[in-house]
């Protein structure tokens, strides 16, 4: 990956701030997914006492109706059943842990009095009150056991895209961001070694160039004295054949 990328200072910075950012977001990651494995393991506890209950509850239940059946036969037991007016209501509302939505479930009308079953009581046993009142509890925990269970299942979901998404962010794209960053680095300073590599070579030769020019000008002033003493001469060797034509002389 890191050959695809151009060494620019302006492609590193940019790679610097997606290592900042990264590296926020894993560590924000890090913190989210220790926050919902603590959830989770409340979450199961609760559900492990809530599969018990339930286990418990729908073995009682079993007792309860099959005695019902041998004391009072089916017949009674269905008609019992079929008397029932009022079912139970089930609302459910959303909850929010740690950024993952969970249900929540509400009941109402499942637990009963003897009046409100709808079976007559002079022409019912307890046999088949027990009953009745075992299957409401058994019906109660199936509610919370439904809610427990849909939570733990969305929490443990959330969890593992958590932990792939932290894992990912570990393990891939910071050290390819961190490789480019190496390798844009490296790229930076051998450009860097090249360039002041050229700029000491144009210096010398331009040093070179300015010692040659200086020496050349040394060599034209030192021959310049040279013709003005052969031009002295000459003008000396003039005037006494100017003098001697001069009106005077004569």
């Amino acid at each position: 990956m890191a050959k695809d990328v151009k060494p620019t200072r302006k492609n590193l910075m940019e790679i610097e701030d997606r290592i900042e950012l990264s590296e926020r977001g894993h560590g924000t990651l890090e913190k989210k997914r220790d926050g919902l494995i603590m959830e989770f393991m409340d979450i199961l506890d609760k559900a492990q006492d809530v599969r018990g209950d339930l286990a418990d509850d729908y073995e009682e239940a079993q007792k309860k109706i099959n005695m019902a059946r041998a004391m009072e036969g089916d017949v009674a037991v269905r008609g019992a059943a079929a008397a029932l007016q009022e079912h139970p209501e089930i609302t459910t509302e959303s909850k929010n842990i740690m950024g993952v939505v969970v249900p929540q479930i509400e009941s109402s009308r499942v637990s009963k009095s003897l009046d409100e079953r709808g079976y007559g009581i002079m022409g019912t046993s307890a046999r088949i009150d027990e009953a009745a009142e075992a299957y409401e509890d058994l019906l109660e925990s199936i509610i919370l056991a439904a809610e427990v269970e849909t939570a733990m299942k969305k929490m443990l979901r959330e969890i593992e895209t958590t932990k792939r998404r932290v894992n990912a962010l570990e393990f891939k794209l910071l050290p390819e961001l961190k490789e480019n960053q190496e390798y844009i680095e490296q790229k930076l300073e051998e450009q860097e070694r090249e360039e002041t590599f050229r700029l000491k070579k144009i210096k010398e030769k331009k040093e070179a160039e300015e010692a040659e020019e200086a020496a050349r000008e040394a060599a034209e002033e030192a021959e310049a004295p040279e013709g003005d003493e052969e031009d002295e001469e000459d003008l000396e060797e003039v005037q006494p054949d100017t003098a001697a034509q001069s009106p005077t002389g004569n």
